[in-house]
């Protein structure tokens, strides 16, 4: 709901002005550095709580069959 509200207030001007202030902080080369490990450490998150779904029922069958 929040976000429906803070996106309802960026227009295409605000969204360009960010956008340019961003690449003014970080130069060009630096912002697909940032992405590429922005998507990295998604990937690892997903991964992660995959994995722990995982073990939580492996958990719970094992507890079960004791």
């Amino acid at each position: 709901m929040i976000s429906l509200i803070i996106a309802g207030f960026l227009g295409p001007p605000e969204i360009i002005i960010i956008v340019i202030v961003v690449v003014i902080l970080f130069g060009g080369r630096k912002i697909p550095e940032l992405m590429k490990g922005l998507g990295q450490g998604m990937k690892e998150f997903k991964k992660a709580t995959k994995d722990n779904s995982v073990d939580e029922k492996e958990d719970k069958e094992k507890e079960k069959v004791e």
